[in-house]
């Protein structure tokens, strides 16, 4: 589908896996969010391609995977530096890039540090600091891990990231969609999840030239209801909030994909 291929890319003694399609000669660059630390991005290639397939025609779409053997300190920061070095052993000397939930922390260290490589930034339902909502979750997700296992906390994250309206829609789902994951390697995710409280962006953010689009929802539960905006009045950009959507607008959001899309190409 959409000509995706999934691939292992080599830089310094790291190794990554990571997906690539469509047809376009720019290059654009899919940050995911901590679902990397339930699930590999190994086998999931015809999936991204038909969740992304809007760009499919316009662009040659990357997505890469976290190194294996994550240290157990990683930061945000650290998973930045790691994606400009998988990017360039790839390939790739510009890209447009869009990142959501952790993956827009990701994104912001990486057009900070490594400007060279952002021609646009998508921040989709991310932060540029710390607040007590994302402290919250965090800490609730890893005492759930360790007292009630992988299941219950993934339960937990579904119930926090979607809207009601998909809850009462897909809530039977849910608990086979919790299944899935259940077997992920906690240390994995518990280095990936301590790895969203380092993100500290704020006061650097005057620094990004690039152009810059934000998208976020007020009901959002994990990242809190004014992390978007928090971000765009730091940029002076383009800032976009869902007002009857949460974190998961990336996914229930029906013009989502259209607005980075519109943004992307104008």
């Amino acid at each position: 589908m959409f000509n995706a291929k999934e691939g292992k890319v080599q830089y310094g003694n790291a190794s990554a896996d990571y997906v690539v399609f469509g047809k376009g000669s720019r290059d654009l660059v899919l940050i995911p969010g901590l679902v990397l630390g339930l699930k590999r991005l190994r086998g999931t290639g015809r999936q991204l391609a038909f969740s992304y397939r809007l760009f499919a025609k316009d662009f040659r779409v990357w997505c890469f995977d976290h190194r294996d053997g994550l240290p157990q300190d990683v930061t945000v920061k650290d998973l930045a530096d790691d994606l400009a070095e998988a990017m360039q052993a790839a390939g790739i000397r510009q890209a447009d890039v869009l990142g959501v939930s952790q993956g827009g922390m990701v994104a912001q260290y990486l057009a900070l540090d490594h400007p060279q490589l952002v021609r646009k930034l998508v921040l989709g339902v991310t932060l540029c600091e710390n607040n007590p909502v994302v402290e919250g979750c965090i800490a609730d997700w890893l005492s759930l891990l360790e007292t009630k296992g992988m299941k219950a906390m993934a339960l937990d994250s579904f119930k926090r990231t979607y809207s009601d309206k998909y809850l009462a829609t897909w809530n039977f789902f849910l608990p086979f969609l919790a299944d899935s994951v259940k077997k992920a390697d906690p240390q994995r995710f518990t280095a990936l999840a301590k790895a969203c409280l380092t993100c500290d962006t704020k006061d650097r953010l005057p620094e990004l030239t690039c152009p810059i689009l934000v998208l976020g929802g007020r009901l959002d539960k994990i990242v809190g209801p004014d992390a978007s905006e928090t971000i765009a009045r730091q940029l002076g950009c383009e800032c976009h909030v869902y007002e009857d959507l949460g974190h998961s607008a990336y996914e229930e959001a029906k013009d989502f994909n259209k607005r980075v899309y519109r943004f992307l190409t104008a």
